[in-house]
């Protein structure tokens, strides 16, 4: 296969991963970690309302997905890539944190979440990932 029609299958492939797992982790994170009381977290309007219940402990399920979504999904891209493979998983981490940008804008949080997700969710783990990937190589 080209090495370009493959970069583009890894970026494509790291980013459907990514998100499968960011989306599991979230649509599981109820489970784990009960909402507030009262709080109706299926809708951004529910959410908004709802996030001045929010306790720290309520945070943690979004980071997780958000750090292990940008890992795996950085992972298999730099596996996948043949040329560049750092660069391809750091894409993946790119891609993420402008959704996170992205969320942050639709749904305020408390800025000490903003910035740790911010910061250590989408590329430092993008990076991990990569990395990881490209030792196996």
């Amino acid at each position: 296969m080209h090495p370009i029609i493959r970069n583009i299958v890894a970026v494509v492939a790291g980013i459907l991963l990514g998100s499968f797992v960011n989306m599991g982790i979230i649509n599981i994170s109820h489970v784990v970690v009960p909402p507030p009381n009262g709080a109706d977290l299926s809708t951004v309007e529910g959410l908004k309302a709802a996030m001045h219940l929010m306790e720290p402990k309520h945070f943690l399920m979004p980071f997780l997905a958000h750090a292990l979504g940008s890992l795996l999904g950085a992972f298999v891209a730099a596996a996948i890539a043949k040329k560049n493979a750092m660069r391809i998983g750091l894409v993946i981490g790119v891609v993420f944190l402008l959704g996170g940008i992205t969320s942050v804008l639709m749904l305020p949080s408390p800025l000490w979440f903003t910035l740790t997700d911010l910061i250590g969710a989408y590329l430092p783990m993008a990076y991990w990932g990569a990395q990881l990937a490209t030792r196996k190589k």
